[in-house]
């Protein structure tokens, strides 16, 4: 909580995502999961950060085995950029599943689009 109100500069503070990228770290070893996919996402922007896809793929995946739906939609958006469509499929799916709906729509497109079958 307080990593993010760094991070944003919110509840009078001033902006310092140095800060709350320091604060998320501190947050992941107490089991947070909003902790690692902040931490992906400002690895993703390089926000705080030096701008690194792969570390943001990595705290994605972590957050995402933890039931963190918008990481897994993340990842198969890195999965598209890929071209690795099936893969992508899958990670929108199990997303959609936990209810985040950017994924049903996603999905729904890949299914029009063709890349998604009813199989999958």
């Amino acid at each position: 909580f307080l990593g993010q109100q760094y991070f944003f500069g919110q509840l009078g503070l001033q902006k310092d995502s140095r800060k709350g990228v320091e604060l998320y770290t501190e947050a992941v070893y107490f089991g947070s999961v909003d902790a690692l996919f902040n931490l992906g996402l400002a690895y993703y922007k390089g926000e705080g950060v030096q701008k690194d896809v792969a570390k943001a793929a990595e705290f994605y995946e972590k957050a995402a085995m933890q039931g963190c739906p918008l990481s897994r939609h993340n990842l198969g958006g890195f999965e598209v950029e890929k071209g690795s469509y099936d893969r992508a499929v899958r990670h929108r799916l199990i997303s959609a599943k936990m209810g985040f709906k950017e994924s049903v729509e996603n999905v729904k497109e890949m299914f029009m689009a063709g890349v998604a079958t009813k199989e999958q």
